[in-house]
This record gives structure tokens, sequence and C-alpha cells, in this order.
């Protein structure tokens, strides 16, 4: 008798547990995202939505001291900046547009045909906000401090494409004829002669 009541109870315990199971379940789920919701919502409460924008600013500080006022005036209409290739020569046969976040375009100015693209990626790594994006202006001072300071190791150690991987091979030729129209500007401007000469 003992042993039919107590295996009654077992069947009686197993199949209140498979009624309550979902619930029960269910409920586990529900404290697990009101607790990590919680737990984002004191993460995120030191959080700044102004820091990205002075970031970038401080950024752009950063880039212009450290180009020279041609490459600059050129960043800052343009929003990108060309890098001539192999410095060692004086007559370059090719050079490079640094865009912001997009791969490095190759190109020859001389035709203004495009050679190719290399993607090189410069992560945020500081603490506690850092996220896989620089800001605008330190992406393009890393990529042109980069290629000015050791062109072939960034060559070589990129990921290269042929032209049109990433970037639209027409918007770049409309990059290139707004550089051509922006140079010739400046070389009919007495004041940015000038500049130049000082």
């Amino acid at each position: 008798m003992l042993f039919a009541l107590g295996t009654t109870a077992v069947v009686l315990i197993v199949l209140v547990w498979e009624l309550m199971r979902p619930r029960v379940l269910g409920a586990a789920v529900r404290w697990r995202l009101a607790r990590a919701r919680r737990a984002s919502g004191r993460a995120q409460a030191g959080y700044d939505p102004g820091r990205e924008l002075r970031a970038e600013q401080r950024a752009r500080r950063l880039l212009r001291s450290c180009i020279d006022d041609e490459d600059w005036a050129m960043y800052r209409d343009l929003g990108f900046l060309r890098v001539w290739g192999n410095r060692a020569e004086r007559a370059a046969a090719y050079a490079y547009l640094i865009y912001p976040h997009r791969p490095i375009v190759a190109y020859i100015p001389q035709t203004g045909a495009l050679l190719s693209e290399y993607c090189v990626a410069f992560p945020d790594q500081s603490k506690p906000f850092g996220s896989a994006r620089l800001p605008d202006s330190d992406d393009v001072l890393a990529k042109w401090m980069a290629l000015t300071a050791d062109e072939r190791c960034v060559i070589a150690e990129s990921n290269m494409h042929l032209p049109g991987r990433q970037i639209d091979p027409e918007a770049v030729q409309r990059d290139l004829r707004r550089l051509a129209r922006w140079e010739r500007e400046r070389s009919l401007d007495p004041a940015a002669a000038i500049v130049r000469a000082a």
C-alpha cells in the first residue's frame, strides 16, 4: 500500500511539473530579460550622446594640426584627401584618395584610371565606450599617416580589391572631377596663391 501511494505521489508530481513547466520556464526567461535590461540601463546611464560629436571635433583639430594647409582645405571642402604615391620619386605616377571609413583608392592622376581599392581598418580601442569605428577625421588621419610613413607596408598588409568592390567607380570619378575643379579654382584665387607661397 505504501508503495502504491509513493508511486501515485511521484506520478502526481511529474504531472504537475509538466503542467507548470511552461509557466516556470517563461517566468525564468522574463526574469533574466528584466535583469539584463536593468543592467544595461545602469551601464548606459553614463553614456553621453554628444560624445561622438566632441570626438569628431577633437579629431578634426588633430588632423588640421598634422597636415598642411592645402590638404586641410581639400579635406574640409571635398571630404577626402589625396596622397601622392611613392613619395621618393619626384613625379608620382599614381596617387591615393583617402575617404573616412572606406577603402583607400589608388588611381593614375594623368588619366583618372582607377587602379585598386585597399581596405585597412583602425578600430577604436578606447575604454569604456570604444567602438569599431574611429571618428571620421581620425580614420582619415590614421590612413594618411600610414601611407606617408610606410606606403609599401600599408599596401602589403591591406586587402586589395579591384575598383568598384566597395566604392562606386562613378562616385570616385565624380570626386576626381571635383578635385580637378577645386584645384583650378584655387590656382585662380589670388589669396590661395599667397597662402601657398607663405
